[in-house]
């Protein structure tokens, strides 16, 4: 009966060990067939260049070349080489003139996104981070659409925010991967109506992907309403995570309302708890992330000691803000920079 047993879970292997195997070759021809699809239209966009430079060189000659062209090719290949295809193979090739620039990582619907960027920073931004984080097409449209290079602006020097993506180093401090504000409009709630924490934990724990990937760069999930026993005292971390990057815990609290220096003392218990008893020698102190519909910057910063890496305070917003709000808000935080440096000169 034992060896039988013994078979049965063999079997059991080696059935696990062939599934992955078909999946993983699946999954890498899948990718290979994309980036065919990508050097294809990088090929064909190189062409219609080609073409329009050893023409008369007008507008009105490339224009021309393109209608034809898809007039006699769109009928044999499909709506994929469409005028409007073939203008984007065009502005594809212009973007991107050298080939082995292109990413195998990356899709079309992914390069169709980003040459619509006419920034060169902006765009560099989200081709790498679509490549670090695995972003499926959904996901980088969705960044782009959340305005995230902007809001990491906002918040971090533009220096730090593309050293960063080009992974010239390593994120040195939790600030620099951590968002403030988060934008969790994939949640569906909506501000003005009445939630509660749980109502907020249930949203993204049913979106958990898209959380992780809002959270920051490098996460996974650990677990939700980890139980703390000290002594006769029951307490609960909302959501459990770790970092890669940071080689860390990060410990996430949810609040409905505006933060309270008792939120960020019982979080710092928390943290307090994993860096003695559940964090390994060789990994970096626990971070504690409180994520509040609202808060108030000088209370997080008296409640907190000046030389503070391991607690933060994060709004979160269900709605997406708009490029002008955002804009203005670059805007605004520029001037201020700008008065402060002018102030700075004057007395100097």
């Amino acid at each position: 009966m034992n060896d039988i047993a013994r078979l049965g879970d063999r079997f059991e292997t080696l059935v696990a060990d062939v599934r992955s195997i078909i999946l993983t070759g699946r999954s890498a021809a899948e990718r290979s067939v994309d980036f065919q699809r990508v050097a294809t239209y990088w090929n064909v966009g190189q062409r219609i260049v080609k073409e329009e430079q050893d023409g008369t060189g007008r507008a009105e000659y490339g224009a021309y070349v393109i209608r034809d062209l898809a007039g006699r090719i769109e009928p044999e290949f499909g709506s994929g080489f469409s005028v409007r295809q073939l203008e984007l193979a065009r502005q594809f090739y212009r973007t991107y003139p050298i080939a082995n620039a292109l990413r195998s990582q990356l899709n079309w619907a992914q390069y169709r996104l980003l040459i619509r960027i006419p920034d060169s920073d902006k765009r560099e931004f989200y081709e790498l981070e679509s490549v670090h984080g695995g972003w499926s097409g959904k996901e980088t449209e969705r960044q782009i659409n959340a305005s995230l290079y902007e809001r990491l602006l906002l918040s971090s020097e533009k220096e730090s925010v593309m050293a960063v993506a080009r992974r010239q180093r390593l994120p040195e401090r939790p600030g620099e991967i951590i968002k403030d504000p988060m934008t969790l409009e994939f949640l569906g709630l909506k501000p003005q109506a009445a939630y509660y924490e749980r109502d907020l934990e249930e949203a993204l724990i049913t979106h958990l992907q898209e959380f992780l990937l809002e959270l920051g760069t490098g996460f996974s999930f650990v677990a939700r309403q980890r139980r703390i026993l000290l002594e006769d005292d029951e307490f609960f971390v909302d959501l459990v995570c770790y970092n890669r990057l940071l080689r860390c815990f990060v410990l996430v609290e949810l609040k409905r309302g505006k933060l309270t220096h008792q939120d960020l003392g019982q979080l710092q218990m928390y943290v307090n708890y994993f860096d003695r008893l559940e964090k390994l020698p060789d990994e970096n102190p626990t971070i504690g992330v409180l994520l509040c519909a609202d808060k108030n910057d000088a209370v997080v910063r008296f409640s907190l000691p000046e030389d503070n890496e391991s607690i933060l305070a994060s709004r979160y917003e269900l709605v997406l803000p708009s490029a002008d709000q955002l804009e203005t808000e670059l805007k605004r935080q520029m001037a201020e920079m700008e008065s402060v440096g002018e102030n700075d000169e004057a007395w100097s």
